[in-house]
């Protein structure tokens, strides 16, 4: 393929696209991970986090992918045998089930069609039939990246606390993270899992998990060994800024910056920026006659937006002739929906203008594509933020 001139535009739903700031700010030679330079970095970032997840209890960075910090919640509370109680509500959920099997977790598997997000009310019902209390953990993913469906955490804290339970709560935030209001303390989870590449705007390779008094305790008497995702350890060490084994410094060199970036613009400004860019995205799809995959608009993701092709249109054939001939790169249909949907990511370093370049890329390219449409999906999206005149201010109740 002959080179292209400009920069290509990255709208998979993660890893997003990096800042220039944080990129700058991981150029920096690596320093001894035992000084006291490094236990100021360290402490930084450890209390840095706890602002993002909206918690006062300990965060644990690994140097891993989101799938560590799965295992690591896993391991750190559960025992063989054990049950959980899951939803189906697509791709990610489901790897997530397939992990917990793998140490012997027994899988209530709650089925979706993967064009919503986990069902409070089903959530509730399982857990009141649930008399003996088996039921030792409810995981939920927030965001599913797979379908561009959200999950009403709120809603299903307040199911558990309604059925009486005392299962732990443990939420997937990996695609959610920094871009979606979410509250580890307010809504009581005691493991929130998150990954560095979505909203954080980091490259992949750290990982984290929020942990609450409750699942620390579970900590201390569950049965699954583990030696590099034990929590005890780890938290003992961070106390002083270090870990117990070698970090990823440069990494969080640039998660230093991303906090900073994200303090600065304020949560709830990033949040409503997400929602904002969200909502012409999805005017697109419908300007364009294209059907969204979240059927519920309660639940339509500000993360990405998954897109239903025609019957009988591939979406890998559409994505490569877009990437061919734009330079744009749309994220692909996993599990069930494979060659059945694209999906545009609007997260992280994302504005106004970023996403209408990326809309006209995807206009062009169904058109190239043969994709049966109707043209001014972009004139949807430009109507639609033109809609507001608060530009990516938060509500005026959450910046007072």
């Amino acid at each position: 393929m002959a080179t292209q001139q400009g920069r290509h535009f990255l709208h998979i739903p993660g890893p997003s696209p990096i800042p220039d700031r944080v990129l700058r700010a991981m150029d920096m030679p690596i320093i001894d991970h035992r000084s006291a330079e490094f236990a100021r970095l360290g402490k930084t970032v450890l209390e840095g986090c706890k602002a993002v997840f909206k918690t006062g209890q300990p965060v644990v960075i690994y140097p891993s992918s989101g799938t560590g910090a799965w295992e690591a919640a896993i391991v750190n509370t559960l025992s063989s045998g054990d049950t959980v109680l899951m939803a189906e509500t697509g791709h990610f959920a489901t790897l997530w089930r397939q992990i917990a099997a793998r140490f012997g977790v027994n899988v209530d598997f709650i089925p979706g069609d993967w064009r919503r997000g986990a069902d409070p009310a089903a959530i509730e019902a399982r857990l009141v039939a649930d008399k003996a209390h088996t039921i030792k953990a409810v995981m939920v993913v927030h965001n599913e990246t797979s379908t561009g469906s959200t999950s009403r955490i709120a809603e299903i804290r307040k199911a558990i606390d309604t059925a009486g339970h005392p299962a732990l709560f443990m939420v997937d935030t990996i695609s959610s993270l920094a871009s979606v209001d979410y509250r580890h303390d307010e809504w009581q989870v005691d493991v929130t899992v998150s990954g560095s590449q979505k909203g954080l705007m980091l490259p992949p390779g750290l990982s984290f998990n929020a942990v609450s008094e409750k699942a620390m305790a579970a900590s201390k008497t569950n049965t699954l060994p583990r030696s590099y995702w034990d929590w005890q350890e780890m938290v003992k060490i961070n106390a002083n800024g270090f870990f117990p084994y070698t970090p990823a410094t440069n990494l969080l060199y640039g998660l230093r910056e991303a906090l900073a970036m994200l303090q600065e613009e304020g949560l709830d400004t990033v949040f409503a920026r997400h929602q904002r860019l969200a909502a012409a995205t999805r005017a697109a799809v419908k300007a364009w006659g294209l059907e969204v995959l979240c059927e519920n608009p309660a639940e339509q993701s500000p993360v990405l937006t998954a897109v239903m092709m025609p019957p009988s249109h591939s979406a890998d054939r559409y994505r490569k002739i877009t990437l061919e001939k734009y330079n744009i790169s749309l994220g692909s249909g996993l599990g069930k929906v494979a060659d059945k949907v694209f999906r545009i990511g609007h997260l992280g370093e994302c504005n106004e203008l970023m996403l209408l370049g990326a809309l006209s890329g995807v206009e062009m390219g169904l058109a190239a594509a043969g994709v049966p449409h109707r043209s001014g999906g972009v004139m949807a999206a430009m109507a639609a933020l033109e809609a507001r005149d608060d530009g990516n201010q938060a509500p005026a109740a959450a910046v007072a």
